[in-house]
């Protein structure tokens, strides 16, 4: 049953993970690491069909050898970001969304820059 429940979370990630490709402001490669990861529990199949793909594959191992993210992805992560801080600006959200907003963005786009490349 386990196993199931990792398959359905692998196949729900590469869901999300294919909108992202169309959809600005979803991330694709975050969902796809998920993916993999929850193949290696559930499929090894599955797993090696998603890290042998010639477009997700790389980033996929990218993360899981070095932790690496390329500049860019990291460049459209962090103008993601600051695209939603702008956006919550110009609907004007209320003052403790933008404080809360501008902290947790603040850590995440810190976190990509951090990443080696």
């Amino acid at each position: 049953m386990a196993r199931f429940g990792w398959m359905v979370l692998g196949w729900g990630a590469v869901a999300l993970g294919l909108l992202g490709v169309v959809l600005p402001g979803l991330p694709t490669t975050v969902f796809l690491i998920l993916a993999a990861f929850a193949f290696g529990k559930s499929s090894p199949r599955a797993r090696a069909w998603l890290v042998e793909h010639r477009n997700f594959g790389p980033s996929i191992l990218d993360w899981e050898e070095r932790g690496a993210i390329s500049p860019r992805a990291k460049r459209l992560a962090v103008v993601t970001m600051i695209a939603v801080f702008v956006v919550s600006v110009l609907f004007h959200a209320p003052g403790w969304v933008l404080v809360l907003q501008a902290v947790c963005l603040t850590g995440a786009a810190t976190f990509v820059l951090t990443r080696p490349d």
